[in-house]
């Protein structure tokens, strides 16, 4: 009977125990993970501070119980996995509560150990209240906080995915909202002008936006930012970063990645072809360009877990990159994107062409319908696409999806017009957008 150890068991650990259990009804499984909680919905953490999901307990998706009788899988929480013997193939563990210390033998080893959220060296920060959000004790702690101290405003320090849904959902209880983020413009990963449209919708819905700087110095309600500003704030929620958690394979001397990721192959094995890796604290390959790359989003995780449990059960299914696509609610807008943008392209230093259009979502005399903006970067030489973007009110991640699934299919920009996609009055119009942008191009 194969022994199959877990570190891990949010996104990419619960499943990957999930889908070895559908694939091996035999495998002996344990997981391992330092929380007191397993399998939830990290992506919904913003919204249950925000009231927009009321009742917490529905973002855990299984408990170690119902995960125990349903799929046979032994779950250890507030367990922490301190060293990976590699040679004798066994994990040393401690009992976070008890503080008592065992080894775990293992077969094959699984890596899914997260990531940590970044907390910046800023003077006086202990006199003030600040929080992070990457797990669901972070919740539950700012969740309380804003319910028993009723504070008045509060600083989101990040304008990443984490900083503007909190920005929103902090917004929709009615706090007086500043977001704080260093570079010139939110949203890094966005193009500059899709970026803006974004600003110019947190100034309308009320968020004060102030780029370019950072929190310097804490005094108690008092922040002084790098730029000479002094705010007041009840509380600070610090998103400025994501660090892979990689303490554990460094120490078993795993190769780590550029990206900072634990580096693997297709199959998602490390250098120790007996260890995987998967999830955020994993390098990947970029899918367009083959270089490294990182993405610590849920899709890329359960994916992985995917592959982890074929190649464990005989299949090489491989994995042939990442795309980065991801998709952000800010108030009334939607913003989307996958592969490369203007950035990533010009540093790659790749030949490159962009066709925009901006039009309707659907039928413009349909009564239900929105403007969108969708970007598309291609090849002129070869046409094949490099990423999109896409914002407006509605429609905006269809679109995307199409032009994923364009890119892992090879299609060239030219092939979008030919694309016979749905239509009817309250979802497209005859010429989709994407269809727009095949035509655009060609005449290009």
């Amino acid at each position: 009977m194969k022994k199959i150890v877990i570190v891990g068991a949010v996104g990419g650990g619960a499943t990957v125990a999930g889908q070895i259990r559908f694939y091996d009804p035999d495998a002996h499984i344990v997981v391992f993970d330092r929380d007191s909680t397993m399998s939830y919905a990290a992506c919904g953490t913003p919204y249950v501070i925000g009231g927009v999901i009321e009742d917490e307990r529905s973002i855990i998706m299984t408990d170690p119980e119902k995960f125990k009788k349903k799929r046979d899988v032994n779950v250890k929480l507030q367990h922490e996995v301190l060293e990976i013997d590699r040679e004798g193939k066994k994990v040393h563990v401690q009992n976070l509560v008890t503080g008592e210390q065992f080894q775990e033998s293992y077969d094959t080893l699984i890596l899914s150990p997260g990531g940590s959220a970044v907390m910046p060296d800023v003077e006086g920060i202990e006199s003030s209240k600040v929080f992070t959000l990457r797990n669901y004790e972070d919740m539950q702690r700012i969740d309380q906080f804003i319910k028993t101290q009723q504070p008045k405003n509060a600083i989101v320090s990040g304008g990443g995915f984490i900083g503007l849904e909190m920005a929103e959902n902090l917004k929709h209880l009615g706090l007086d909202v500043t977001l704080v983020h260093k570079s010139p413009t939110i949203m890094s990963i966005l193009d500059t002008d899709i970026s803006l449209l974004i600003e110019k919708e947190l100034a309308l819905q009320g968020v004060k936006l102030l780029t370019g700087t950072t929190i310097e110095k804490t005094e108690g309600k008092t922040i002084k930012l790098g730029n000479g500003i002094d705010l007041q704030a009840d509380f600070i929620i610090m998103s400025i970063g994501l660090k892979p958690n990689t303490e554990l394979a460094e120490k078993a001397e795993l190769n780590i990645g550029e990206t900072g990721g634990i580096q693997t192959n297709e199959f998602m094995q490390t250098n120790d072809p007996s260890i995987y890796a998967i999830g955020d604290a994993s390098e990947n390959s970029d899918m367009v360009t083959g270089d490294p790359k990182r993405v610590p989003l849920a899709s890329p995780a359960h994916r992985q877990a995917f592959i982890v449990a074929q190649h464990l059960t005989g299949n090489k299914l491989a994995k042939k990159g990442l795309l980065g696509t991801s998709v952000l609610k800010v108030f009334s807008l939607t913003a989307a994107m996958t592969g490369l943008n203007e950035r990533s392209i010009k540093d790659k230093n790749l030949q490159s062409a962009t066709v925009t259009h901006t039009g309707n979502s659907n039928a413009g005399y349909y009564p239900d319908h929105a403007q969108i903006t969708l970007k598309v970067h291609y090849n002129p030489e070869t046409r094949k696409i490099l990423g999109a973007q896409c914002i407006g009110g509605k429609g905006v991640d269809k679109r995307i999806d199409v032009i994923v699934t364009a890119i892992y299919a090879g299609l060239t920009v030219d092939d979008l017009q030919a694309l016979e996609l749905c239509y009817a009055p309250p979802y497209s119009s005859p010429k989709d957008p994407i269809n727009m942008i095949g035509y655009k191009a060609i005449t290009k």
